[in-house]
């Protein structure tokens, strides 16, 4: 049985969720490894919409069993609204939801950190959403964090909160943020009571599954030009969004993983601040955000709509060894008489041979594209992709060539059978024979 990774090869957006979704009927375990719950998964079923935020996508699939790995930072309180709201729609977490009992918490003092710290920055803003994922990650590095397995001991559970607090309290807007302590360690007692039939040591279920000769889908949340150390620093998310990620956010080791799968979209969306080469900042950026319906899933804020940009999916292919790419919403690029693809940036009249690292070099990076013609007739809902047009077939041979990743499957809709295999002999049709 393969291991896997799906991982975002842009800047998150990609269609991550509705891909787990199809893959999981091929995997026994779902873990989540990374990030918190500014992460939006979407996954069409029937018709039916489900968002997830920190819940595997494998939850909407019966006897799978899913598991946030302690990579991820976790709020309580938006967990099990989450639950509640899946068990209210007739799916039980219930012996199948496992929480790893070192995923750090956050708390309320986090989200009014990071909304101070965001406000603060004025034009440098990051565009976070401000749910006080940086600050606890910050927490967990300066061993001042808590996790879910302190949450239960009283004395643990407050001296780590007033130690937090008094770290925080030059960007707490008022003394203690005007947070009572003693109602926090009540409140989150409660919780932690009501969610630990959840909690155990995941990363001993992982590997003892492997063990036994389960199959484990590892999926990623954001994308790699997000990733804290391998993205577009500052404005980037606060965890490790690449695959290897994976192996520190679940505690399986790398030589258990079979393979990487990047998901990308037939063009290129960013949420938040930072450069963006390719951006389409007029009517045709307009026409693609609306016709891809594109905003966010957590947030509802806007996405920022550019062209495909293979230097971004090449360096994705080497930071994270992408054995194969995913392109989802080909479908919105139907009316389109021409569309282009960038394969290259000059900067100050060079052309740079890799991806800059600086953001101030990136900001001034001109794009250099080529046009290819577009296929002008209806992709969405095609199935079988010898019935797409030639000419949309042609631009996902152009876009696995630029990219130098094979392209195994390709979305056309939103909902979870709107796929096709491009490719029969591809090496996920190898790891996964059934979904030729």
């Amino acid at each position: 049985m393969s291991n896997l990774i799906v991982i975002g090869a842009q800047w998150g957006d990609e269609g991550k969720g509705k891909i787990v979704d199809l893959l999981t009927d091929h995997f026994d375990i779902v873990a989540r490894y990374q990030g918190g719950h500014n992460a939006g998964h979407t996954v069409i079923i029937g018709g039916k919409k489900y968002v997830l935020h920190l819940i595997p996508s494998g939850i909407l699939h019966e006897r799978k069993l899913c598991v946030i790995g302690n990579g991820v930072v976790v709020d309580p309180l938006a967990l099990k609204q989450e639950i509640d709201g899946l068990e209210g729609a007739g799916i039980s977490c219930k012996g199948r939801l496992f929480i790893s009992n070192r995923a750090h918490v956050i708390l309320e003092y986090h989200r009014l950190v990071e909304k101070r710290d965001e406000d603060g920055r004025g034009e440098g803003r990051i565009g976070t959403t401000n749910r006080g994922i940086g600050p606890t990650y910050e927490d967990k590095m300066g061993r001042r964090g808590l996790r879910f397995c302190d949450l239960l001991n009283p004395g643990v559970l407050r001296q780590g909160i007033e130690a937090s607090i008094r770290a925080k309290q030059a960007a707490l807007p008022t003394p203690a943020g005007g947070v009572s302590v003693d109602g926090l360690v009540a409140a989150v007692q409660n919780l932690a009571g009501e969610l630990s039939e959840y909690v155990t040591d995941t990363a001993e279920l992982l590997n003892r599954g492997i063990d036994e000769g389960r199959s484990v889908l590892l999926e990623g949340a954001q994308g790699t030009l997000l990733d804290i150390d391998h993205g577009t620093y500052p404005y980037v998310t606060a965890s490790s969004a690449t695959a290897g990620g994976a192996c520190t956010g679940t505690g399986i080791g790398p030589t258990r993983i079979d393979g990487v799968v990047g998901i990308s979209k037939a063009y290129t969306t960013r949420v938040g601040e930072g450069p963006f080469p390719t951006e389409l900042l007029g009517a045709l950026g307009d026409q693609i955000r609306t016709a891809g319906q594109e905003f966010g899933a957590s947030t509802g804020r806007p996405r920022r709509c550019g062209w495909f940009d293979a230097v971004v999916t090449r360096y994705s292919k080497m930071i994270n060894n992408l054995d194969s790419l995913v392109v989802t919403k080909l479908d919105v690029l139907d009316s389109l008489p021409e569309i282009k693809i960038c394969n290259g940036y000059r900067y100050k009249g060079e052309l740079l041979k890799s991806f800059p690292p600086e953001i101030e070099v990136l900001a001034e990076c001109l794009p250099e594209y080529v046009s290819v013609k577009g296929w002008n007739s209806k992709t969405a809902g095609i199935r079988e992709y010898g019935e797409l047009p030639q000419l949309a077939r042609d631009y996902v041979a152009r876009l696995e060539d630029l990219s130098q990743t094979e392209v195994s499957l390709v979305s056309t809709g939103p909902d979870r059978d709107e796929t096709t295999v491009a490719s029969p002999n591809s090496r996920l049709s190898r790891w996964i024979p059934s979904i030729r």
